[in-house]
């Protein structure tokens, strides 16, 4: 498989305290089966849909409480160390220097001025996400955060992005793309999220029926934040799982309306 474009979103994954009980609920909420734990690389554990993989999650670090698990978003590079250049001049801060996971590939953590953490990801072996844009899959993602005007300039000049702004006079969204590509979008945090919650990227899975699955992250513990809302995107909401990750379900086929037009912005 040829290498995707720097900066496509190719993988996602969390750490937990209790792996268990994270099988448990994203096994009951997105229909995911779990391979071995990877003793080699601190109990990895993969994830599957039909299966085909969709995202891993692992054992927090030791010392890492509980309540700070989070799904982190892995960006393509070609060339791993390079976009570690390209972060710090940008002024973002590299968390976990470009590391050799095996024959797999090469993964490195940064963060951007506003603390929006993400992951980069130069594939060798595992090329990434198996199966996406599909129920139980990954399917969008976008920075959610308290400096919408840091993150707008840094991404573009990390990763090469064009800039699309939409015509909504109601919400300050952007569109990150390549080519014709959109592949991350942007918006600043309204003040009704606590002051607790730092800025983040926010991970879409697709459901084919956003109620039901909300009733199921209910079922398994899970608590809502927002939604469900039906919009020209589909019908969606955002959650909180027992442990603290917040991720997002989408139903694009239940989609209402003509989306937003766009603009370039320079």
């Amino acid at each position: 498989m040829a290498a995707q474009p720097e900066g496509t979103p190719v993988w996602a994954n969390a750490m937990f305290t209790d792996l268990q009980g994270a099988k448990n609920f994203y096994g009951s909420v997105l229909d995911w089966t779990f391979g071995e734990p990877s003793a080699e690389h601190g109990g990895y554990t993969q994830a599957y849909r039909d299966g085909k993989a969709v995202a891993a999650i692992m054992p927090s670090m030791p010392g890492q409480g509980p309540g700070h698990s989070a799904w982190v978003l892995y960006l393509a590079s070609a060339d791993a160390a390079a976009t570690a250049e390209r972060i710090r001049a940008a002024g973002g801060t590299v968390l976990l220097e470009p590391t050799r996971v095996g024959e797999f590939g090469t993964m490195a953590v940064a963060a951007d001025p506003g603390g929006v953490v993400f992951g980069l990801w130069q594939g060798d072996r595992h090329t990434g996400f198996a199966l996406r844009d599909a129920p139980g899959s990954y399917g969008w993602a976008e920075v959610f955060t308290r400096d919408p005007a840091a993150a707008n300039a840094f991404f573009p000049k990390v990763f090469s992005y064009g800039v699309r702004k939409l015509v909504d006079d109601s919400v300050d969204y952007r569109v990150f793309t390549l080519g014709d590509a959109q592949v991350l979008g942007s918006m600043a945090m309204t003040p009704e999220v606590p002051p607790h919650v730092t800025s983040f990227i926010s991970v879409y899975f697709v459901v084919d029926d956003c109620d039901a699955a909300a009733d199921r992250v209910a079922a398994a513990g899970g608590q809502k934040v927002f939604g469900p809302m039906t919009t020209p995107f589909g019908r969606f909401a955002s959650f909180v799982d027992p442990q603290g990750a917040a991720f997002t379900l989408i139903d694009p086929a239940a989609a209402e309306g003509e989306p937003p037009a766009t603009v370039e912005v320079d």
